[in-house]
């Protein structure tokens, strides 16, 4: 028999003639793309953006994430890591957003050096910089982090912030993506020797989150600062304590460090010029919401009235901006409340 001409549609069931229905064709593919999404999504489990780490000291290695908000663009790469290799082991800074970078980052470490993993040190429970813990751990290290992370986990915000970026970020983060507890939860600063190197973790005393952890390599002087740093982009602060903040922006450049590396942007050869955009920034969002708290000026008024022009053209200021100056706002009445009492 030859085959039906295309000016007969398609046969109906029954062998009629009939163009079937058109809800019955896109049924069909809906059913084929669901298929096809299925056997597509363990593909997308390999991060496909460059994670490449560049050597920034004698012993410090660092990997750069893009400028801005994480994305199913970037894949969730937005953040920053680091590592040293010392001649017992390896210690990591950070485990980037996403198993899948998480694996890429073992990958790149496994390119540098063949010594084994042995610490990942977490600046800070936010998911852009945690959530790559799983493949750290597979692949062998324990985990440290300073113990006022514990509310991250007690308060709910680590699930609502996971179910929030499986949504974003799928498949890049999904439901086999869980946030890893550390291993030793820390009590202040702690200083540690490895392969001859001397490693001092210095706790923020609450700033861009109650937790905040740097981490100085002495001989190198190398300081991987976290988020307490954001470079080239609007900083996250949320509810961060902006005036703990400061002092620890401060107590950093006291550190005199060669090398500071941020949570965000490049590397910092000049941490007292480079960390002025962070600085600034905090103390701006207090001066003119510290005003309009004691004006008694409505929010929305107030950030209306602002001048935002020297950060407005600044990767991250439609995404982040007014929630910051929101959350200052919320935080100068706080702080007015407690003087108040005092």
């Amino acid at each position: 028999m030859s085959a039906p001409s295309s000016s007969r549609g398609l046969q109906g069931p029954g062998g009629n003639g009939r163009r079937a229905p058109a809800r019955t064709t896109c049924a069909s593919l809906l059913a084929v793309f669901v298929v096809l999404a299925a056997l597509l999504a363990p593909l997308a489990t390999a991060a496909d953006v460059a994670v490449v780490a560049r050597q920034v000291s004698p012993h410090g290695w660092f990997v750069q994430g893009e400028a801005g908000m994480a994305s199913a663009a970037n894949q969730g790469f937005m953040s920053n890591a680091g590592f040293v290799v010392t001649t017992d082991g390896v210690v990591v800074f950070d485990a980037l957003g996403t198993p899948a970078l998480g694996e890429a980052l073992v990958r790149e470490i496994r390119r540098v050096t063949k010594q084994p993993i042995r610490r990942v040190i977490v600046s800070h429970y936010h998911a852009d910089h945690v959530y790559g813990l799983q493949a750290l751990q597979r692949a062998g290290a324990t985990i440290w982090a300073h113990h006022a992370g514990r509310a991250y986990f007690t308060s709910g915000v680590a699930d609502e912030r996971l179910a929030q970026r499986r949504a974003d970020l799928y498949p890049w983060v999904d439901e086999k993506t869980r946030v890893v507890t550390p291993d030793l939860w820390l009590d202040g600063d702690t200083d540690f020797r490895m392969g001859g190197l001397t490693f001092r973790l210095i706790w923020s005393g609450g700033a861009h989150s109650p937790e905040d952890l740097l981490m100085m390599v002495v001989e190198d002087r190398l300081l991987f600062a976290g988020d307490l740093v954001f470079a080239g982009r609007v900083p996250f602060v949320g509810n961060a304590d902006s005036k703990g903040w400061l002092g620890a922006l401060d107590r950093m450049v006291a550190l005199d460090p060669a090398v500071a590396l941020p949570g965000h942007g490049p590397a910092s050869r000049d941490v007292a010029r480079d960390l002025v955009l962070t600085r600034d920034y905090l103390r701006y969002l207090r001066e003119t919401m510290g005003r309009a708290v004691a004006d008694l000026e409505p929010f929305d008024d107030a950030y209306a009235r602002v001048d935002w022009s020297r950060w407005r053209d600044l990767p991250a200021f439609e995404a982040a901006n007014r929630g910051n100056a929101y959350a200052t706002y919320l935080r100068m009445e706080q702080e007015s409340l407690d003087g108040a009492r005092r």
